[in-house]
C-alpha cells in the first residue's frame, strides 16, 4: 500500500479528545455516517449483531435495484400472488394486502415494499425472482459478500423472527443504505421518500419517522419487532451533505422518531463540510504497470468534502493512499485509489478517487517500450 501525501492542515491548537463534539442518546445502538466524506460522526455499539426486523428489506431492494439497473429484470414484469404465500402473510405484520390470485408488477411490488413494508409484497417479488424465497435469501446473502457486509447474514426477504438466522449491524445497514444510493441514485429517487401508497382501494402511509419532519429526509426503513425492538435507518441531505442513521433496539415508536431526529439534527448542527475537490477534479497522477500509459489520472467521482465539527477545527494530513502500481488494465471510472484525511486523533475520512480514463493492457513491444522510458527517465 502506497501513500502519496498531499498536505498538512494545521487548523488551529485543538485537543484531539476535545475535536469530537459530545452527543449522548438513549438508543442502545446508534450510528451516523456522513457519505460525503465518510466520516462516522457518531458509533455507539454499530458492531454489535442485532435482528434487523423489516430492515433486512433493504436488502431485498438492493437486489430488486441490481437485477433492474442490469436489465435481467424489467419494472413492468408481473408476479402472480400465490395462495399460500397469501395465506401466510396476509394480515401478518405489515401488508401491502395483496390478493390470492393477483398479478401484480414489479413496480407495485416495489411500492409495497419500500412505502409500505409489505411482507406480503417481499415474497411475492423473492419468489417470482427466484422461484422460490429460500434461492432468493441465497442472492442476498451473496450480495452482502459482494458490498462487504462482513458482519451481516439475512434468513428471509421480510426480516421477519427467524431464530437468529438473521443477523446485521447498524455498520452494515448504513453501509448498505449508503451503497443502495450511491449505485442506483434515479431508482432510489423513484421508490424511496413516498409520504403514501395506494393499493387495492386502501390507501397507507409510509411508517418513515422523519419523512415529514426533517427538511431532506427521503429514506430509508423503519423496523419492529419483539426481539429487536424499534429500529429505523434513515437517511436526509441538506446544502448538499448527505448523513446516513441507524437506531436499533428502543422500546417505542415515539423514542424511535425522538431519537432519530435528534441524531441527524445534531449531525447537521454540530457537523460542518469543508470542500475539497469538485467533481472531475484531479487529485493526483498515479504510475501505471503493464498498460497502454505509464500513468494515470485519479479523478474526484463527486464532490469531496471533509466533515469538521462547527465549533473546533482539527488538524490533519491529507494523502491518496492506492496499491501500486496500478496495474492495467482497468476502465474509466474504476475505483483506483482513496482520498484519505488522517486526523490527530487517529481518526480517518475515507473518499473514493477513480480513472479518469480507461487504460488497456499493453502489449509486449510496448511494455518493453514503456519500461526503457522509464530507464532513462522520459
Amino acid at each position: 500500500m502506497r501513500m502519496l501525501l498531499l498536505f498538512y492542515a494545521a487548523a488551529i491548537s485543538t485537543s484531539p479528545l476535545e475535536a469530537r463534539p459530545a452527543y449522548r442518546t438513549k438508543a442502545p445502538i446508534a450510528y451516523l455516517v456522513d457519505m460525503t466524506s465518510g466520516a462516522v460522526l457518531f458509533d455507539k455499539a454499530a458492531d454489535k449483531p442485532i435482528p434487523p426486523a423489516s430492515m433486512a428489506k433493504m436488502m431485498t431492494v438492493y437486489v430488486v435495484f441490481d437485477l433492474l439497473q442490469s436489465g435481467t429484470l424489467d419494472k413492468s414484469t408481473e408476479f402472480m400472488v400465490r395462495p399460500e404465500t397469501w395465506a401466510k402473510w396476509n394480515n401478518t405484520g405489515s401488508t401491502m394486502f395483496l390478493k390470492p390470485g393477483q398479478r401484480v408488477t414489479v413496480e407495485n411490488l416495489l411500492h409495497g415494499v419500500v412505502t409500505l413494508s409489505g411482507n406480503d409484497a417481499a415474497v411475492v417479488l423473492a419468489e417470482g425472482i427466484a422461484g422460490n424465497e429460500a434461492a432468493f435469501v441465497e442472492r442476498m446473502n451473496a450480495t452482502a459478500r459482494k458490498l462487504g457486509m462482513t458482519n451481516s447474514k439475512f434468513g428471509s426477504a421480510t426480516g421477519w423472527p427467524d431464530g437468529g438466522r438473521t443477523l446485521t449491524t447498524a455498520l452494515d445497514l448504513a453501509q448498505l443504505g449508503a451503497r443502495t444510493i450511491q449505485d442506483f441514485p434515479e431508482l432510489y429517487r423513484q421508490y424511496y421518500g413516498f409520504r403514501t401508497f395506494r393499493w387495492n382501494g386502501i390507501t397507507q402511509l409510509n411508517r418513515n419517522p422523519i419523512l415529514r419532519r426533517l427538511s431532506g429526509a427521503d429514506g430509508i426503513k423503519t423496523g419492529h419487532t419483539g426481539e429487536a425492538g424499534y429500529c429505523f435507518a434513515g437517511t436526509a441531505v441538506q446544502d448538499g451533505r448527505r448523513l446516513i442513521m441507524v437506531v436499533a433496539g428502543l422500546p417505542d415508536p415515539d423514542s424511535r422518531q425522538r431519537e432519530s431526529l435528534n441524531l441527524l439534527n445534531w449531525g447537521f448542527k454540530e457537523w460542518r463540510s469543508l470542500k475539497l475537490y469538485e467533481p472531475q477534479s484531479v487529485v493526483a497522477t498515479l504510475p501505471v504497470q503493464l498498460g497502454s500509459k505509464t500513468q494515470i489520472d485519479v479523478i474526484a467521482p463527486k464532490t469531496l468534502a471533509l466533515s469538521l465539527p462547527v465549533q473546533r477545527a482539527p488538524r490533519y494530513k491529507l494523502f491518496v493512499r492506492y496499491s501500486g502500481p496500478v496495474k492495467a488494465p482497468f476502465k474509466k471510472g474504476a475505483e483506483l485509489a482513496q482520498l484519505v484525511a488522517k486526523f490527530d486523533d487517529t481518526g480517518e475520512q475515507v473518499m473514493p478517487l477513480v480513472a479518469a480514463h480507461s487504460v488497456a493492457k499493453a502489449g509486449f513491444f510496448v511494455r518493453a517500450l514503456n519500461g526503457l522510458k522509464t530507464l532513462v527517465g522520459t
